[in-house]
Order: structure tokens, then C-alpha cells, then sequence
């Protein structure tokens, strides 16, 4: 009885034995069909790696650079064409002078300009734009009544009728349309001058990042043909080049051209704003420019112009754009060309 006990608990001790053995044999075999996978493949699916979001900044100016910004009178008489270095300006404004002619204050922060001009004499009333931009004020010469402002205000400028270290002439053109000057020469006369050279107020213009259209905008008009007249002899023509998305400059039909790279001068934004100029007694032609106060104008970018309020409480006080709802308008990231045009005088948008 004992006997067939042990012969039976044999044969199942032999039978479990077999399965365990089977049971590894095909436990073996699954594992030995399996594919190798790169571990590093299994960690990125099991944990994706989030893209890092794009971080935007300004094209037209360096927000992460407090450098102070510089105003260069630029002479605009068909004798001083062409012009040069206008391009890299970050605002331009065009301001009647005597003899229904323009001069230009053209604004520059952070760049290496190599030649801009040709710089000239200033008027009295740019010194108000060169404050609202906190900028130190370059030219060459002054009417008596600038010379006595830029005194008595103690604005931070170079003259070249002074202090010529930061401009040369180029002889190959006739005086006194032939003097220029560079980024690197002023930068050096600021430090002679001993001059600030940090930026204290905000730029001027609110601009955002984000392109963006004025159709959505109350009372938007096209704005594809422009044309500023100052005078019966001085004008101005925009086109709007929609492939790009910027205005071509022209003067007086002409296309405004850049005397070294020989490209057409072009804008991303344009402000025109109506100020009334009057005669001074002193003679000359000079003129005052009534231009505190507030009044009525447009604002043009990509192909549409929607009128805006403008408002500058005092001489050093900041012009502001608003829109008709009285809220701070936004500029799109771009060069702009500010126009103060006399009262009276024809503008064509369409």
C-alpha cells in the first residue's frame, strides 16, 4: 500500500515538474521574440518634451537696450539729394521750414549707421521733437532764435557750427548740402560732450508686436496712394507696395532714393497731423509753429488710413496719438515717417 503511495506521488511530483519546465521554455521563447527598443525612444513617449514657446520681440527697436536716442536735422532741398542713412532711422518727422521747403529730424537708437545725411541748420520748434524723444540733438547750425532756445532749455546737442569733430564734407558736393556724419563719429562726440547716454523716458510710440490691419477699425479708408502737400512747390507721394507691406517714398514725384545702397526709402507706418505755421517777424522767411495744442489727423499702415486725435501739452511733453475714443493708439512694429502738415494745405488718401 505504501508502495503505490510513493509510485503515485512520484509520477505527479514528475508531471509538475514538466509543466514548470514547459512553462519557462515558452516564457523564454515570448521574450526572445520581442523587438529591442531604444530606452531612450521609450522615455520621450512616455514623457513628450513641450517645444519652448517663441518669444517676440520689436524689430524697429532693441526693448532690451536703454541706449538714448539720437535727432539729426537732415537737410530736404532737391540741392541736397540724394540723401543717405535714412533707412536705419527709427522715426522720421518732415516739418515746414522758410521758402515752403521741409527739413527732416530723423530719430536712431542702436544702430552703426556708417554715413547719414547731409546734415543741416535747425529751426527752433524740432527742438520740441528732439525732447519728446529725449534724444541728444545733432546739426549743423541754428537760426538765431534755435541757438537761443537750445541755451536757455540746456539741451544735450552737438552744432557742427561748434563742434565739428563728429562731421565731415564731401567735397564732390557743393556746400552747404555736403556734410555728414556717422553712428560711431557721434557716439564719440556724445562722450566728448560727456553727455547721458541711457535712456530716461519711453519711447515715443506705443508699438506692438503683433501685426495687425485696420479694417476692423471704425471709419477705415484705403490707403493706397498718398500725397502730402507742404507747399505749392514741395510734396510728397506714398505707395503701398501690399507685397511687402510697406509705403515707397516719393518727393515731388520722384522716387526717394538712397544715395549708396540706391533703394527706394520705404515705411511701415505714416502719421499726418495738420499744425498751423506762421511768419516771424525776424525776417528770412523763418516761421513759428503753433504745435501745442491738439487737433485732427490719420493714421496709415498696411494699406489703410483711420483718423486719429493728436494732443502735446508743452514743448517737452510727449505728442500723443489717440484714437477717436480717446484711447492711445497702437503702432505696428515698423519705421515711421511723421508728417506735420500746414493747415490748408491738400491731402490726398485713396
Amino acid at each position: 500500500m505504501n508502495k503505490k503511495i510513493i509510485t503515485i506521488a512520484i509520477k505527479v511530483i514528475v508531471i509538475t515538474i514538466f509543466l514548470i519546465l514547459s512553462i519557462y521554455v515558452g516564457y523564454l521563447h515570448f521574450i526572445k521574440s520581442q523587438p529591442i527598443v531604444d530606452e531612450i525612444t521609450v522615455d520621450e513617449v512616455a514623457s513628450p518634451k513641450e517645444e519652448p514657446e517663441e518669444i517676440k520681440t520689436l524689430n524697429i527697436i532693441d526693448v532690451d537696450s536703454d541706449e538714448r536716442s539720437i535727432a539729426i536735422m537732415i537737410d530736404n532741398i532737391s540741392a541736397a539729394l540724394p540723401h543717405v542713412g535714412l533707412q536705419d532711422a527709427y522715426i522720421i518727422y518732415e516739418i515746414i521750414v522758410e521758402g515752403g521747403q521741409t527739413r527732416l529730424l530723423a530719430l536712431y537708437k542702436d544702430k552703426t549707421t556708417e554715413v547719414i545725411g547731409p546734415v543741416r541748420s535747425t529751426r527752433h520748434y524740432y527742438i520740441d521733437y528732439a525732447l519728446e524723444n529725449d534724444a541728444v540733438f545733432v546739426h549743423f547750425g541754428h537760426s538765431p532764435k534755435a541757438l537761443s532756445d537750445i541755451n536757455q532749455l540746456k539741451i544735450n546737442n552737438i552744432d557742427g557750427f561748434f563742434f565739428e569733430n563728429p562731421f565731415w564734407r564731401n567735397k564732390k558736393i557743393k556746400a552747404p548740402h555736403n556734410v555728414f556724419t556717422s553712428m560711431e563719429k557721434l557716439r564719440e562726440g556724445i562722450k566728448i560732450k560727456n553727455y547721458n547716454t541711457k535712456l530716461l523716458e519711453p519711447i515715443l510710440l506705443n508699438y506692438v508686436i503683433d501685426e495687425f490691419d485696420l479694417l476692423e477699425r471704425e471709419n477705415n479708408i484705403p490707403a493706397n496712394n498718398i500725397k502730402i502737400h507742404y507747399s505749392s512747390s514741395h510734396y510728397i507721394d506714398y505707395e503701398y507696395d501690399e507685397e511687402n507691406k510697406v509705403y515707397k517714398r516719393f518727393m515731388k514725384g520722384t522716387p526717394h532714393i538712397d544715395g549708396i545702397t540706391e533703394e527706394q526709402y520705404y515705411f511701415k507706418n505714416i502719421i499726418i497731423y495738420n499744425i498751423k505755421n506762421v511768419s516771424l517777424n525776424a525776417g528770412e522767411g523763418r516761421q513759428e509753429l503753433l504745435n501745442i495744442g491738439e487737433g485732427d489727423g490719420y493714421y496709415i499702415t498696411n494699406g489703410y488710413a483711420i483718423p486719429i486725435k493728436w494732443l502735446k501739452e508743452s514743448r517737452t511733453s510727449q505728442t500723443k496719438y489717440l484714437d477717436i475714443d480717446g484711447n492711445e493708439m497702437e503702432i505696428n512694429d515698423g519705421n515711421t515717417f511723421i508728417h506735420l502738415q500746414p493747415v490748408n494745405q491738400t491731402l490726398v488718401i485713396e
